[in-house]
């Protein structure tokens, strides 16, 4: 018998919808999944095995082929367990096909049948909504992330059994309201008003703050270059919404996303330490992350003790300060990330 449901990963900072395939036809009893999936994606096979059992669902002792559509795109993360577990208990006959079809699921599960947190719930929402769909059901922890993007009922049953209850009709969800969160401060670090003296190094940050300049402080040690640095984010503009939703969606991909925190509304200050690599620096990964040029869009890049950063990381640097953006080349694909950021170094004479 075949089912179809829906699931959702990141490419990029982007969300990408993917059509979850079941077929369960006659055959030595095994599971397969195909569609370019990587390590998560396949261990996900003894996550939903346990998960359907254990959820007191019966796990169908036949060959099972689950299809990742498009199948030209590599599929990363976890979030993929819950719309392979009920793509198997739709063709079983356990869940009606049909009852899937208006609704995208993203979560991993546990060996008993929870619903567990993912990284970049939020882009992947966004995604959602500009394929046309407007249900997802995520887990109680990333429900309140998945509600920035608007447009959506969001859905966030804590077991499969609930899930399988709203699908059947025996026990309805509530869509999640979106609750109060704790506004970040436009700036909540040091203030730039704090210093006295150093009025020339005050109206040079000043004048780079103004027209997004980047910045070299050389001095002596302890003459406050790194203090000052780190006081120049109290003088930028506050970000607009759209930047804010942008920053957000970054740290939600990184995974430094606090609960219930709301969208990012102060401006990113990166401070890598100088043994930092051009892969951290720049992002990259079999499957490209964001590194840190990535972490500072729309906000400060700090570079202390410049002369001790490895050649290599400085030269990377060149495309995202002239672009604004960085682009990872790899060998599963080939991704651009934005990097807009005011770049500020520090050194000794």
């Amino acid at each position: 018998m075949f089912a179809q449901t829906f699931g959702c990963t990141t490419l990029g900072i982007n969300g990408a919808l993917i059509t979850v395939e079941v077929d369960i036809a006659n055959g030595i009893p095994a599971l397969d999944i195909v569609g370019l999936p990587d390590t998560a994606v396949k261990e996900s096979r003894e996550r939903v095995r346990a998960a359907i059992k254990n959820a007191g669902f019966e796990f169908p002792l036949r060959r099972i082929t689950v299809n990742l559509a498009p199948a030209d795109m590599k599929k990363d993360g976890s979030g993929l367990d819950l719309p392979i577990a009920l793509g198997i208990l739709a063709a079983s006959g356990q869940v009606d096909p049909e009852s899937c079809q208006k609704y995208v699921f993203v979560a991993e599960l546990s060996l008993e049948g929870k619903l567990r947190g993912i990284s970049g719930i939020l882009p992947m929402a966004i995604g959602v909504v500009g394929q046309g769909k407007t249900h997802l059901f995520v887990s109680p922890e990333n429900a309140q992330e998945a509600l920035f993007a608007g447009h959506l009922d969001i859905y966030a049953p804590p077991t499969l059994q609930d899930a399988v209850a709203h699908l059947r009709g025996e026990t309805p969800l509530a869509p999640v309201e979106k609750m109060p969160y704790s506004q970040t401060p436009a700036f909540a670090g040091d203030d730039l008003a704090e210093v006295q003296g150093q009025l020339a190094a005050k109206r040079a940050l000043e004048i780079a703050a103004a027209g997004g300049h980047n910045i070299l402080m050389v001095g002596p040690p302890g003459s406050g270059k790194t203090m000052l640095a780190r006081r120049l984010p109290s003088i930028l503009p506050a970000m607009s919404d759209a930047e804010a939703l942008e920053v957000t969606k970054i740290y939600s991909i990184a995974g430094l996303m606090k609960s219930n925190s709301g969208l990012i509304s102060s401006r990113p200050f990166r401070n890598p330490h100088h043994t930092v690599s051009d892969a951290g620096m720049i992002g990259g990964g079999r499957l490209p992350k964001p590194g840190e040029v990535t972490l500072s869009h729309n906000g400060v890049l700090f570079l202390d003790e410049l002369p001790e950063f490895p050649r290599q990381v400085l030269e990377v640097l060149r495309q995202p300060i002239e672009e604004g953006e960085v682009t990872i080349s790899r060998v599963s694909a080939s991704l651009s990330y934005p990097a807009k950021f005011m770049l500020i170094a520090a050194m000794n004479p």
